[in-house]
């Protein structure tokens, strides 16, 4: 039984989102969603504000009822069999939402319990030593830090030891060693063979940890890709001037011909030039050129 169950699971993807559609009256919050997160990849979705990204997380976590579409985590359908889907997934949320009148242990064995699953110690031990809790296991939750609050959310996600794994800003206004700490454990869990999803404003994060990447905005994907595919589709890069006397400029550049007109507007200004450097584009590079192309395709759209 057990060899067919791990079979089943190994023919579907951890997260299958088709033709998903949701509306607030007469705000399309998403507006035709096709996505497929395959099992085992470390997957970012990110967008800016209203792109969307809440309301997909919440009707993938069983929260909220698409207006048409359909969603699947590994394999079992959300709208027709929520509550085993839901044992199949965590999420961490962006709020800090918490019961005060109980500890760090209690609230992940009730977090357990939640679930249908027995309280396993052993597992327990292992989230409050890797979220660096292992010392607040007995505190009570409304003693405790924003930054611990959030570490007891990631505990939360993971009690159930789900096999999808949805981070939704988990590092948000949390310390640089929290943030480092937190990266390595769930790095560990993503070669175990989970399925991270995470979205993050922290773009550099989803740089170094996603291996492929889709962009949202304004309900639609604008782009869908391996990170380094996105990242090879440009060119360009950052130009970092510093001058003898005025600091230092960061110049944007899209393609390595426009060093040529820069570097003579530079010497026309008369500004002494200390050292020149060039860096390749980052994420946040081409999350800004898709976000700009995406808006004027729209508004092109919008004109014919």
């Amino acid at each position: 039984m057990a060899g067919t169950e791990a079979s089943q699971r190994s023919q579907h993807p951890a997260i299958r989102v088709k033709g998903l559609a949701k509306s607030y009256g007469a705000l399309r919050a998403l507006d035709g969603i096709d996505l497929c997160v395959e099992q085992g990849e470390f997957f970012g979705l990110l967008g800016p504000n209203g792109a969307g990204k809440t309301s997909l997380i919440s009707i993938i976590a069983g929260l909220n009822k698409p207006s048409q579409g359909s969603v699947e985590v590994m394999g079992v359908d959300v709208l027709a069999d929520p509550e085993k889907a839901r044992r199949q997934l965590g999420v961490v949320p962006q709020e800090l939402v918490f019961d005060p009148f109980f500890t760090v242990r209690e609230t992940l064995e009730l977090t357990a319990g939640y679930y249908g699953v027995e309280p396993n110690s052993d597992w327990i031990d292992q989230l409050l030593h890797h979220l660096d809790l292992s010392q607040k296991a007995s505190a009570n939750m409304r003693a405790l830090s924003g930054g611990m609050k959030r570490r007891v959310l990631v505990g939360q996600a993971l009690v159930h030891r789900p096999s999808v794994i949805v981070l939704d800003e988990p590092t948000a206004g949390v310390d640089v060693e929290l943030r480092q700490s937190l990266w390595r454990f769930i790095g560990q869990l993503n070669q175990q063979g989970h399925t991270i999803v995470l979205t993050t404003h922290y773009l550099e994060e989803a740089q170094a940890m996603c291996g492929r990447i889709a962009m949202l905005k304004q309900g639609r994907v604008v782009a869908l890709d391996q990170t380094a595919k996105l990242l090879s589709r440009y060119e360009g890069g950052v130009l970092l001037v510093r001058y003898s006397d005025e600091g230092t400029e960061r110049l944007r550049f899209k393609h390595y011909l426009d060093l040529e007109p820069m570097m003579a507007a530079i010497r026309l200004s008369g500004r002494s030039i200390e050292s020149l450097q060039i860096e390749g584009s980052s994420l946040e590079d081409v999350f800004l050129d898709i976000m700009q192309e995406s808006g004027s395709a729209a508004s092109a759209t919008q004109t014919l």
